[in-house]
């Protein structure tokens, strides 16, 4: 396997994805090539601070340029030809490399993935799927923001190609899938809904019907569709509540000593807690649809997050995920 990494990309590049690369080099197995692309002087530097020999699947790629999270993602690609979004996406494009991993701009990677790969045939548009944590198990949302104005028959492919994901990746048999809705009713929703609705009820994955928030948490569904609009708000909402909280529990844990000594004896559990919904566990989020594995870490993606950004490239790679959907599409539309 050879996978291109945006060295460059993130809140903490390229510092925190170097290491993480490092570490991918050195526990995962079937690395061929791991491409660390960016400034090679920057990219060197990290590589110098490691303890020990620089595993030799490990190569820098050079380029000048960098897309900065402020810009325009879409002119960001046609002027920044030589940024390190560009460049690593180019690599899988070209055949040097099976998948991509960045943590940079969400919408340039969207962007160079779509107008530089193209995408999976019966595909109209690539889905942003995002791992979401339950107390049992996680489930996928998609699409998470790609495409804020979805037609039904590309939330019916999101359908399928969430399914094979939760299937392949997570490991879910037979995985559940809902049509986030604003009730549980068949009736219930907008027009796009209603129509996709009646799409799913004829596709052959386990559609379960109208789900509303509180089923996804609740552990109703493996799969969440819906368009990347109000995918994005789930999204964005979730993080925030789970911010909030958090921050209230360390409030209210500091007002007195019983309750200091309360969190001494509980913050197993809190940790416990913390590990299960920390979304660098899971990686990233995989752009299903695109002709190529692209997996698109958080801004703030840490070491561990790019360690594990990379293990989900691996995998989604060594369980060819991407034929596997097009086949499907294909069965369910055989004039595509």
């Amino acid at each position: 396997m050879r996978i291109s990494v945006d060295a460059m990309g993130g809140d903490f590049a390229p510092k925190e994805i170097v290491a993480g690369s490092i570490q991918a080099a050195e526990k995962l197995q079937g690395l061929e090539k791991l491409y660390l692309v960016g400034d090679e002087a920057a990219i060197q530097a990290e590589l110098d601070l490691h303890k020990g020999p620089i595993p030799p699947c490990i190569e820098i790629f050079h380029c000048t340029e960098v897309v900065d999270m402020g810009d325009s993602p879409a002119t960001a690609i046609r002027r920044k030809k030589d940024s390190s979004i560009a460049r690593s996406v180019e690599l899988v494009k070209d055949g040097k490399a099976d998948a991509v991993f960045s943590a940079g701009n969400t919408g340039a990677a969207v962007a160079a993935a779509t107008l530089k790969l193209r995408t999976l045939k019966g595909v109209s548009r690539p889905a942003i799927a995002t791992i979401m944590p339950t107390p049992e198990k996680p489930f996928v949302l998609l699409d998470a923001g790609a495409n804020p104005d979805s037609t039904p028959e590309m939330i019916q492919q999101y359908a399928v190609m969430g399914s094979i994901y939760s299937q392949e990746i997570l490991g879910v048999t037979k995985p559940s899938v809902g049509l986030l809705s604003i009730g549980e009713e068949d009736a219930k929703g907008n027009e796009t809904t209603k129509k996709t609705f009646r799409l799913l009820q004829a596709t052959d994955v386990n559609f379960i019907g109208n789900v509303e928030s509180r089923d996804m948490y609740g552990g109703k569904v493996s799969v969440a569709v819906c368009d990347g609009f109000v995918g994005n708000v789930v999204l964005k909402t979730s993080e925030a509540v789970a911010k909030m909280i958090g921050n209230w529990l360390k409030d209210m844990f500091k007002q007195n000593i019983f309750r200091i000594i309360g969190y001494i004896f509980a913050r197993g559990v809190f940790k416990e807690m913390k590990s299960h919904a920390d979304p660098s566990s899971y990686g990233g989020a995989p752009l299903l649809g695109a002709n190529g594995v692209v997996i698109i870490g958080h801004g703030s993606s840490n070491a561990f997050a790019t360690f594990n950004g990379i293990r989900v490239a691996s995998e989604a790679i060594s369980h060819d995920v991407n034929h596997l959907i097009e086949d499907e599409l294909r069965r369910i539309n055989p004039e595509t």
